[in-house]
């Protein structure tokens, strides 16, 4: 008897124990799917505007604090001393025509993403939307836009700020008794900006080119002096196996500005030396050439 008992009580605890099972997978089925078709009860993941770890937001202004002679001139024809070429990027830069440009079309060709960076000008930086980032910039009246949510490349004609996908990448630090972990949202990291499908341009003024497989990383950081000075500090690496025979890394600053009184946008300007605008009567003072 007690035998029976015992095996009956084993197979209700048995039979118990599964519907409870059963009905534990089945709530946990129902709160997945209705988490899947948009119920209450599912937590979206937060907007690159609500996650970001630094506020790249506002006007800037570039500091030529090195390179001024490849920056703030057009250097002269054959002047590639900075950039690490192949023996196709000098070839091409040596052919470089900057008539021929101009009469085609592509004095803007020194503006384009891998470019324009390093062109002297201001910078307004905003949220078009809560996952993307527009970067407005005033030598050249180009626009950039930096998309949080994936690549928007379709295909097509390349353009002159090419596809950038960034993302927020978390200042690491060590907290006491924890491994390593990044701060609160706001509170340290840096932008990061990968931009491919671009449309083959200039590095410099010169001619020294891209091509339209370059791929452009770019890590934004922003150091805020406490009241003093806010400052935009960019490392830029461009790959590019078509004119480049190593990654060409780059460093600029961009000081915070409190306002908009200085924007000053103006088209693409002519990409030619100061010898050859002298020769054709059209000047050659420092000031023609700065941007």
């Amino acid at each position: 008897m007690k035998d029976r008992i015992f095996r009956s009580r084993a197979k209700f605890h048995a039979a118990a124990a599964t519907a409870v099972l059963l009905i534990v997978l089945g709530a946990l089925a129902g709160a997945h799917a209705a988490q899947r078709a948009g119920e209450p009860g599912r937590s979206a993941p937060a907007s690159a505007k609500a996650s970001a770890v630094i506020d790249v937001t506002g006007y800037w202004v570039s500091i030529v604090d090195e390179d001024w002679v490849w920056r703030m001139m057009t250097p002269a024809k054959g002047d590639y001393t900075s950039a690490p070429l192949n023996a196709e990027g000098r070839h091409v830069t040596d052919a470089w025509d900057p008539a021929k440009d101009e009469a085609e079309g592509n004095q803007c060709k020194a503006y384009g993403a891998g470019g324009i960076m390093r062109i002297p000008a201001r910078l307004h930086i905003f949220w078009v939307d809560d996952n993307t980032l527009e970067m407005d910039i005033d030598a050249g009246m180009q626009k950039r836009l930096f998309h949080f949510d994936g690549s928007k490349w379709q295909g097509g004609e390349p353009q002159l700020q090419g596809d950038s996908v960034a993302t927020w990448e978390k200042e690491l630090q060590r907290r006491a008794g924890t491994p390593f972990d990044g701060p609160a949202p706001g509170q340290g990291g840096n932008l990061h900006v990968v931009t491919t499908h671009m449309k083959p341009g200039y590095l410099e003024k010169n001619g020294v080119p891209y091509s339209g497989n370059a791929v452009l990383n770019e890590h934004f950081t922003v150091i805020d002096l406490h009241g003093a000075a806010t400052y935009l500090i960019l490392t830029s690496v461009i790959e590019d196996s078509t004119y480049l025979r190593e990654p060409f890394l780059l460093s600029s600053q961009f000081k915070k500005e409190p306002d908009a009184s200085k924007w000053d946008p103006s088209p693409c300007r002519p990409t030619w030396p100061m010898s050859l605008r002298a020769k054709l009567g059209q000047g050659s003072g420092p000031a023609r050439d700065a941007q």
